[in-house]
């Protein structure tokens, strides 16, 4: 019995049939300015054999200036068709079907000699663009047209014409970024001549039998951003030009409501894609915070799209799409929505990864092979470190044993997916449960280890964490002081005033834990409300115009830190703005530059900079400890004076915010060298 039927179902586009409804949207991972072909190759093909219907590439610029930052790939020579020739190979001998995305950035490009409708600078780039002329506006049509028929010529079987996320194309569109009198502005007609121009000639360069997908912004989310009627007009005007896919784009990059963090609920832009269905007779695909086949199937059968784009559920499990045909939903890693190695790692110039999968986009570096020589390995702490190690290594056939004194598997990310916002967490942890009751992992939970019982083992593997680091502040063994780990783990109650010591990714967990009674990301109407969001049908741009609107806070929370800098600078770099966002929504107080001074019955007492001056009392019935973290090391160095040979990994090693994408990057690597 086929467990997702609209999901599996084929899709037939008259000249090719897709053989399934998953599309593998655009990610901009880096991999193709490594120039290492092979490496682009594998990455692509190992989705192809997973099991997508059809991928899109990472955005290749169509000219210099239109290229995301100044080196982005592209087709710009026959080397490069040659090289781009060799990833279609790959992917059709893998059986699968892949797109090039032709992404113009325009004002977005950080560069330069960045191009635009108007001469508007960006929020999010140091650039103002230089106003396009009319021949300056043909160049930029003849090019993308160019790199259309240069995919072709690669052997890709089709192209993703970018049009939305606040790109080239989109500028046009709105008066918000398009001010000209010309031709190519005022009118709507004017302003979405240009994207329609594009589709014309790319179809007619590239014939019928080319799979021609167009992204369209189906909501702005900036201020005097499309009309549903002006989304509704382009989307049949570009079915007309010759597109055979409409996708759905969400939100400009620029706009201040997130769209894909975890905090988002999912299938949470569903909605927006299904008041498309019906306007235009090509297939829709919908698209964001779409990651789990049952999501998916959900979608579909509600009549959302005719196909769904998952883009990073397929960094973090390649075989996605082969183990829901399977029916085994649950053997997915799941893609969790962090940031934390995908766009954190873009929009930082590394290469893209993935959390839950470091092999993502090290596929041919990060190899997982059979051992020569099976080992008996003892791995001591189920966090994610302990758990990636283990699962790597009895992966590669060695004999695992795992203990943790704790009597559940996850380590710290139990704490995690506790947090509202993160409930994604509590999917992973499932994840790894599964994964070890189906390994041959022997599982000793509950017990603390020891030396004495390591004694047998031919390598351990000290995985044991973090302990709270001592602030050392008087008065912090008052009764009316708590650490993060009682808080998360429900263990005491805490009073409607806090005082949080701490600023860093845990105190702003706990912060979010303290202010929040239920979840927005539980509920989808509280969530748009939340952040503002709007039917772009009544609302230009899809934003209310009394803004967002969240419920109260439950407790009254004064964040605090020692550092003289805007608290949560150090949060991720794509994330952090929402969590500062939504703090500030909830009224968080956010001190920085203090001392501690100390805690008594009152609260909190505190002054300022070196010379301890103002003095200041933050009345708080709780205050909560988020000092930092220390490895906990204690077994490790028990057994380093025996004389055995340890490997410390995770936070045992290194204490840093609990980077879980660390502990798990350092498990799985060392696990596949072992």
């Amino acid at each position: 019995m086929n467990p997702y039927p609209h999901l599996l179902a084929p899709l037939d586009l008259g000249f090719t049939t897709l053989k399934n409804r998953v599309l593998m949207g655009s990610m901009h991972t880096g991999l193709e300015e490594t120039k290492d072909w092979n490496r682009v190759a594998e990455f692509y093909a190992a989705r192809a054999r997973g099991g997508v219907a059809l991928m899109v590439t990472g955005g290749m610029a169509p000219n210099p200036e239109g290229g995301v930052f100044p080196g982005a790939a592209g087709l710009y020579t026959p080397e490069d068709i040659a090289n781009h020739r060799i990833v279609t190979d790959r992917v059709h001998d893998a059986g699968g079907k892949i797109a090039m995305q032709i992404l113009h950035a325009g004002r977005y490009a950080y560069s330069p000699k960045c191009v635009g409708p108007s001469p508007i600078k960006s929020p999010i780039s140091p650039f103002p663009p230089a106003e396009l002329d009319a021949a300056g506006i043909e160049k930029q049509i003849s090019d993308i047209v160019i790199a259309a028929t240069r995919a072709r010529e690669a052997g890709y079987d089709g192209v993703e014409v970018m049009g939305s996320e606040g790109y080239f194309l989109n500028q046009f569109l709105v008066t918000h970024t398009n001010k000209r009198t010309d031709d190519w502005g005022g009118s709507y007609e004017n302003r979405m001549r240009l994207p329609v121009e594009v589709v014309t000639r790319v179809r007619d360069a590239v014939g019928p039998d080319f799979i021609l997908i167009y992204r369209l912004s189906m909501i702005d989310l900036v201020p005097n951003g499309s009309t549903w009627a002006e989304v509704v007009q382009l989307a049949k005007a570009i079915e007309a030009a010759g597109a055979t896919i409409l996708n759905t784009g969400i939100g400009w990059h620029e706009a201040r409501i997130p769209t894909i963090a975890t905090s988002v609920p999912r299938r949470a832009f569903a909605w927006v894609t299904k008041k498309l269905m019906g306007e235009v007779q090509i297939p829709i695909i919908t698209s964001n915070r779409i990651n789990m086949p049952d999501v998916a199937e959900s979608v579909l059968a509600d009549g959302c799209a005719d196909m769904v784009s998952m883009a990073r559920p397929f960094l973090a499990d390649p075989d996605f799409v082969s183990k829901a045909a399977a029916g085994k939903a649950a053997e997915i890693a799941p893609c969790i929505a962090c940031n934390q190695a995908c766009l954190d790692h873009t929009f930082s110039g590394k290469l893209s990864s993935c959390l839950v999968n470091p092999r993502a986009c090290h596929e041919t570096e990060l190899t997982i092979t059979p051992t020569d020589h099976p080992k008996r390995i003892a791995v001591i702490g189920a966090g994610p470190a302990g758990l990636s190690a283990a699962l790597t290594a009895a992966q590669r056939g060695h004999s695992v044993t795992l203990i943790d004194k704790s009597t559940e598997l996850g380590g710290q990310l139990n704490m995690a997916k506790q947090v509202p916002g993160k409930e994604e967490f509590w999917g992973l942890v499932e994840y790894y449960k599964t994964a070890v009751a189906k390994s041959q992992i022997a599982l000793r939970l509950g017990i603390a280890a020891t030396p004495a019982m390591l004694s047998d083992f031919d390598d351990i593997i000290i995985a044991t964490g973090v302990a709270p680091r001592d602030p050392g502040i008087p008065g912090q063994d008052g009764p009316n002081v708590l650490s993060y780990i009682d808080v998360l783990r429900g263990k005491a109650p805490v009073g409607k005033t806090v005082a949080i010591i701490g600023a860093g990714g845990i105190g702003f967990d706990v912060a979010e834990f303290l202010v929040t009674e239920d979840s927005p990301t539980e509920n989808l109407e509280v969530w748009l409300e939340e952040w503002g969001v709007g039917d772009p049908a009544q609302t230009r741009g899809g934003l209310r115009p009394e803004g967002p609107k969240p419920d109260a806070a439950v407790r009254q929370v004064t964040l605090l830190q020692r550092k003289n800098e805007k608290l949560g600078k150090h949060l991720g770099k794509t994330t952090g703005w929402i969590h500062r966002a939504g703090l500030q929504m909830k009224n968080v107080a956010m001190i920085g530059g203090v001392n501690y001074e100390k805690i008594d019955a009152d609260g909190l007492h505190i002054s300022f900079g070196e010379a301890r001056e103002n003095p200041k009392l933050i009345a708080a019935d709780t205050i909560v400890l988020c000092s930092g973290q220390v490895p906990e090391r204690r077994l490790a160095e028990a057994l380093i004076v025996q004389g055995r040979s340890v490997h410390v990994i995770g936070g045992a090693d290194v204490a840093a915010e609990l980077d879980a994408k660390r502990a798990i990057d350092q498990g799985t690597r060392l696990a596949a060298i072992l």
